[in-house]
């Protein structure tokens, strides 16, 4: 809930030239329209569901001869395990024999866990027995199913060409032989439809598939791409990170090839093509089914918050009256999610003048514009109140990128590597740059760094944490 906005200081970095949306990689501009994919069925991964029904199946089997109670706590610690080692995964590389450790070791610790239950409630010996069988009888019916599973998927997709359009930014001899493998092994799932690259590293006349326009947002959306490879460019201005934000914001996965890759080991991250290690980027937040029960609890929080706190707002209102009159609710044009603008809602703290330039100037310390009143409710931030009624609305949420203004987010982008990249998200009351003393006259390009860390780490426990660290700044009042 801190103050967002910058003292006289004017952003750090040297101003240089935008060329972006002339390259690869090119960040959409900010005002460009995001439409991320939303065709269910593309989304749908037909093996996945098939190993989550085999192991239903075999729950089904085996948990008939155990009483209701223990038939169900075996489902529930067998597909929650599972589920948690991620063995219902998305994948490129459908192999049984790659995937058996993993399963194997989920079902261990399945076991595990319920033969620790029983032990603590005392369970008759009969009993334990009978749900340890039962566990061990699950591997022999779930594996057989999930060798099937995985020989059928290689099936289909070799017999349908049930793959992925596939977009491999960087024409370089990498990229082509990743080309070249998806063209002649689609039960990996990819099919390569085109490259992106400003400065290829080949001729084009040589490439597996053709080369598509330079701007990548424009590319995704023309050829109705589901995935992104990133390969090895020599475009200097191309950085692979722009690519891969892109990509994302228009809700595709995203697969890098690494440095080094010859070197690289199998991780959890890690997809397989051929012998090209491919890390899988985690997809984006907004797209995760957790990011729903973030926005109930923004809702219920904010409700609850704005019905407790209504007596101190309107003790705030009134005070900002007797100061300096009317409107009390001070509105200003802020930037939020996919570069959109809402307007955001604050106690007004500073006295109304003839000229209005809350759009295009810094609030700077000591501005004789700012009475007793407001420098009050900017120093406990009690000014940020009304924008619960942002985060009800939906133009915001508890925890996110502190809102800017659409003149300074322009300026921000065209200095500040990345800065475009903060609005993947809804702007929030608070942040995690906010939560590390981040505000007033500080660097643009440690909140960006910090606000961007958040995006790509995000969780519902970072967010508790971020609220934690708020309730402990304002209490404390650290950094002030």
């Amino acid at each position: 809930m801190p103050g967002e906005t910058c003292s006289g200081r004017r952003p750090e970095g040297r101003l240089v030239v935008n060329r972006a949306s002339a390259t690869a990689t090119a960040p959409l501009p900010p005002g460009t329209p995001v439409e991320p994919r939303r065709d269910l069925f593309g989304r749908v991964n037909a093996v996945a569901v098939l190993l989550v029904v085999v192991d239903v199946v075999a729950i089904g089997v085996v948990a008939a001869a155990l009483s209701p109670v223990w038939a169900g706590a075996v489902a529930a610690v067998l597909l929650g395990v599972r589920a948690t080692r991620r063995l219902y995964r998305r994948r490129l590389w459908l192999s049984w024999l790659h995937d058996l450790p993993r399963s194997v070791i989920a079902t261990a610790t399945a076991f595990a866990l319920v033969t620790g239950v029983t032990l603590v409630f005392g369970t008759a010996p009969e009993t334990t027995s009978d749900v340890q069988w039962a566990i061990l009888k699950f591997t022999a019916w779930s594996e057989p199913g999930r060798l099937f599973v995985f020989a059928f998927g290689r099936w289909a997709r070799r017999r349908f060409n049930r793959c992925d359009r596939t977009i491999v930014v960087g024409a370089g001899k990498v990229g082509a032989t990743l080309a070249t493998s998806m063209l002649q092994h689609p039960e990996y799932g990819l099919r390569p439809v085109g490259f992106v690259d400003p400065a290829p590293a080949l001729d084009p006349k040589v490439l597996p598939v053709p080369m598509l326009e330079a701007n990548l947002a424009e590319a995704i959306t023309r050829v109705g791409a589901g995935s992104v490879v990133l390969a090895f460019s020599r475009a200097a201005d191309s950085p692979l990170v722009n690519a891969a934000i892109t990509a994302h914001r228009l809700g595709c996965a995203i697969f890098v090839v690494p440095r080094m890759y010859e070197l690289y080991q199998d991780g959890p991250d890690v997809e397989r093509l051929r012998s090209y290690p491919l890390t899988r980027l985690s997809t984006a937040p907004t797209s995760r089914p957790s990011w729903w029960v973030k926005r109930a609890v923004d809702v219920v929080l904010a409700g609850v918050a704005l019905v407790a706190l209504a007596p101190v707002i309107a003790v705030c209102a009134l005070a900002v009256l007797l100061e300096s009159g009317r409107p009390v609710i001070f509105r200003q044009v802020r930037v939020g999610m996919d570069d959109r603008t809402f307007v955001l809602y604050k106690l007004r703290s500073v006295r109304i003048t003839d000229q209005d330039d809350s759009q295009s100037r810094w609030s700077v310390v000591g501005d004789r514009r700012v009475g007793p009143v407001g420098r009050f409710l900017r120093r406990s931030s009690l000014d940020e109140l009304p924008q619960l009624w942002n985060i009800l609305k939906g133009d915001m949420s508890i925890v996110g990128p502190r809102p800017e203004r659409p003149g300074f987010v322009r300026e921000f982008s065209a200095v500040h590597d990345l800065y475009w990249a903060r609005h993947r998200v809804p702007t929030g009351l608070t942040g995690l740059a906010q939560v590390h003393g981040l505000r007033g006259d500080t660097s643009i390009v440690d909140r960006s760094r910090y606000d961007n860390y958040y995006i790509a780490n995000w969780s519902l426990w970072l967010d508790a944490r971020i609220l934690l660290l708020t309730v402990g700044e304002l209490l404390c009042r650290r950094n002030r």
